[in-house]
């Protein structure tokens, strides 16, 4: 799982969400899995006439005598669901279905360009991605600005030979780590806000 009940929405006073499911109006939300269940809860829920979603990462995998193509989820444990109030119990009945992703008791939509960002990142090849827990570390300020990325913000959370870029997915209580060449980024200049006492 990603983070934690009181990490995932933990910036959600300062945006606009909304907070339970329309009876006609589909929106996006985050469904819990059993471990390594991802996929056959969206073949089941599309079974159901239910979109569900589930991004993969495709990795090449050297083996000795040859290489294979393999597609693995980006956010292990997640599949996000595109549903009304209709859907809400066919989508908690599903097998291997732990429950839905809340705050305070309260479902909260998936914003709609949200769930494009993963579709983005999951559409280029050769990066080294992984999903990990937490919020964004200090770091400079970038923004890519070549390939299909262009134009995501984050910050550089570590350089070590590599660096690396990290976009912060604030409803999946996820930061999504990509290595990308430094020739892809630029850095940004983001005002420094002044607490006053």
């Amino acid at each position: 799982m990603c983070g934690t009940e009181t990490s995932i929405f933990s910036t959600m006073s300062d945006l606009a969400v909304h907070n339970d499911l329309h009876p006609t109006e589909r929106r996006w939300f985050a469904v819990y899995t059993r471990a390594r269940s991802e996929k056959w809860v969206q073949r089941a829920l599309t079974k159901k006439g239910i979109y569900a979603y589930v991004p993969l990462q495709r990795l090449y995998r050297r083996y000795t005598r040859s290489t294979r193509l393999t597609e693995k989820p980006l956010i292990p444990g997640y599949v996000f669901v595109h549903i009304n109030r209709p859907d809400y119990i066919p989508v908690l009945e599903t097998e291997h279905v732990a429950g839905f992703v809340r705050f305070s008791k309260n479902l909260i939509a998936i914003p709609g360009p949200e769930i494009v960002l993963l579709r983005r990142i999951t559409l280029e090849e050769d990066l080294d991605l992984r999903a990990v827990p937490g919020t964004i570390e200090s770091g400079d300020p970038v923004e890519i600005t070549a390939g299909n990325l262009t134009g995501l913000h984050g910050r550089v959370v570590k350089i070590e030979g590599k660096h690396r870029f990290q976009v912060d997915l604030e409803y999946l209580g996820c930061s999504l780590l990509i290595t990308i060449d430094a020739t892809f980024l630029q850095k940004i200049n983001i005002p420094i806000r002044v607490q006053e006492d």
